[in-house]
């Protein structure tokens, strides 16, 4: 997922995947080496929770004495059926209301509704002296079962949940419910998740790799795995024509890179714009903690380049050096700390119902309703998304607009309330958007073009308003269209004015239209957005998807759309100087 704490804006910083803003439109090399690095595998950072348990009021499962309890956590699969055993807790001897010492620690996934069963069982006493891994649960006695979402614990203003025992065969039963009693989960965000490290790294005597000048050096620094290439983790921004470069500070967490003796390896490239970086050198195993020595030696390292191959490969040591003028540890507001002091989440959607979507009484219409349940495109991204963003989202009253159609006895709207109300745009939860668009495809007409402005717009309006009276909302609008935009460069306006305002833009292309010019709204692809005026936008806030291009792949729409989505709240928070406590806002500098 995307980085779980603060980065910097305008390029001021490197690390943690976030684009810089280089002021035009083309050819931004911050930005194209941001695209190169995701295309070698670098992907946004996740959040490390550890779960502590306790129960109260269990069920007496011994005769003699009192249980003796274990829990045993499972995560279920996206089909909602296959279990994945994570984690055995210890068992606590003679006690109903038992509080365990031994935690489990996960990985939080915003993109990811990560389903948890939480299983509790009464150990029985010939197996007591056994390790809770080698228990057969199938030979103890079930005490009771629960189950939520990691998501509904982390949301919580304490970061925890007590869950009602349950067991299958008390679900169906008549009239009181059985208790079983209550198991309590608890959160709390690793230290990892939050402390940084800041480094400024310099290099000495670069060799030049253009012909005509100095060469336009940028630092990628990446984990070693057991198997497989080293996985980028962070990256400098490109120096034009320098061969004594020094950058500016790049930030790493020890979560980020394993620990802090994990090697890593530092690659020093010449940047070229057709995406072909050339390496000028690299220094391989040094971790944090070596790169601290070497910082405190005050001395630099020779890079090293590789030559011959196979059996023959040597590392030759250049003359070029690399030094740490920086390096200072510090702790960072989390996405996660900004939910727990009160910080929210709104969804809204936008639907297209422009006639190139076909009738959607016909089967080969993207808007076709199937009588035996299966979701058509429109459906599956609203559900999918809302239903990750739910948790975020207290009262769940979701703007819904339609755009591109008639609605009865007006012209052609490209703003309509999908609730078919003149006064108010909300729905309740995701079956109210669902209910809403049913409703919607046979009371409007199907016309055109395709415009995203009037919808952005709107979004932005509400976001506006909320900013004004210093609420602690951020928006996700989620625009779903079968083509290619006709107000381009309307659109480029809105967005750049949303840029400044909490909202991110997530936009889910359906059906089979030919959608590069739509990438270009995606600051992923190494452009940054200009307005009409000339403004650039001040962060991305856009994420773009074609449907078509993932549904076959293992990584699933919402993961595609929503992975960036806590790295672009945080790049607010930090333009804005909000933190955690803080109640007011404040512009940029």
């Amino acid at each position: 997922m995307g980085s779980c704490w603060s980065d910097g804006k305008g390029g001021g910083r490197g690390g943690g995947g976030m684009v810089g803003v280089c002021g035009t439109t083309s050819g931004c090399p911050n930005d194209a080496v941001d695209y190169y690095l995701k295309s070698r595998g670098f992907n946004g950072l996740f959040s490390q929770i550890e779960l502590s348990f306790s129960a109260s009021n269990l069920r007496d499962g011994d005769v003699i004495s009192k249980s003796d309890a274990m829990v045993v956590v499972y995560t279920k699969g996206r089909d909602g059926i296959t279990l994945s055993e994570l984690f055995r807790s210890e068992v606590v001897l003679n006690s109903l209301n038992p509080k365990w010492i031994k935690k489990l620690t996960l990985s939080f996934q915003f993109e990811l509704v990560q389903t948890l069963l939480f299983r509790v069982y009464d150990i029985d006493t010939q197996f007591q002296n056994s390790r809770e891994e080698m228990l057969k649960l199938d030979e103890q006695q079930f005490l009771g079962e629960a189950t939520c979402a990691l998501s509904e614990i982390i949301t919580k203003s304490n970061r925890t949940v007590a869950l009602e025992l349950m067991r299958k065969e008390s679900v169906a039963a008549t009239a009181q419910p059985q208790n079983y009693g209550k198991l309590v989960v608890h959160a709390e965000e690793s230290l990892a998740s939050k402390t940084t490290t800041e480094i400024v790294l310099r290099c000495l005597h670069l060799e030049p790799m253009d012909h005509f000048s100095k060469s336009d050096p940028f630092l990628v620094i990446s984990k070693m795995v057991e198997h497989g290439s080293p996985i980028p983790v962070s990256k400098t921004e490109v120096l034009k024509n320098d061969a004594n470069p020094v950058w500016k500070p790049v930030f790493l967490s020890v979560q980020q890179v394993g620990s802090k003796d994990s090697p890593l390896v530092i690659e020093c490239l010449d940047f070229n714009g057709n995406g072909n970086h050339s390496l000028i050198g690299y220094k391989i195993e040094k971790s944090l903690a070596e790169l601290e020595k070497l910082h405190v030696s005050g001395q630099g390292i020779n890079l090293l380049l590789p030559t011959g191959v196979g059996h023959k490969h040597e590392d030759k040591a250049l003359k070029s050096q690399i030094s740490v003028d920086k390096f200072t540890e510090t702790v960072q507001h989390t996405f996660l700390e900004y939910l727990a002091s009160g910080f929210e989440l709104n969804f809204m959607v936008a639907i297209d119902f422009t006639a190139s979507n076909g009738n959607p009484r016909l089967p080969d219409s993207l808007h076709y309703i199937d009588p035996t349940g299966r979701l058509n495109a429109y459906q599956r991204a609203i559900v999918e998304v809302g239903e990750v963003l739910q948790f975020y989202d207290t009262d769940k009253k979701f703007p819904a607009w339609g755009f591109g159609a008639r609605p009865i006895d007006i012209p052609v709207s490209h703003c309509f309330n999908l609730n078919g109300s003149s006064t108010y745009c909300e729905v309740d939860g995701i079956q109210g958007i669902m209910n809403a668009y049913n409703g919607a495809l046979f009371n409007v007409s199907f016309a055109g073009p395709t415009l995203f402005g009037p919808v952005i717009n709107a979004a932005s309006t509400i976001a506006s308003e909320s900013l004004a009276q210093n609420s602690r909302r951020y928006y996700v609008l989620l625009i779903i269209t079968d083509g290619v935009i006709t107000d381009l460069q309307e659109t480029r306006d809105a967005l750049v004015s949303a840029s400044d305002l909490p909202l991110s833009i997530l936009i889910v292309g359906v059906g089979g239209a030919d959608y590069k010019e739509m990438e270009v709204l995606d600051g992923d692809k190494g452009e940054r957005l200009e307005s009409s005026s000339g403004r650039v936008a001040s962060r991305d806030v856009v994420q773009f998807v074609a449907l078509k291009d993932i549904q076959y792949g293992e990584v699933s729409v919402v993961e595609a759309l929503l992975a960036e989505l806590p790295s672009q709240f945080l790049a607010y928070m930090k333009n804005r100087n909000i933190t955690p406590t803080t109640t007011t806002t404040t512009s940029a500098s």
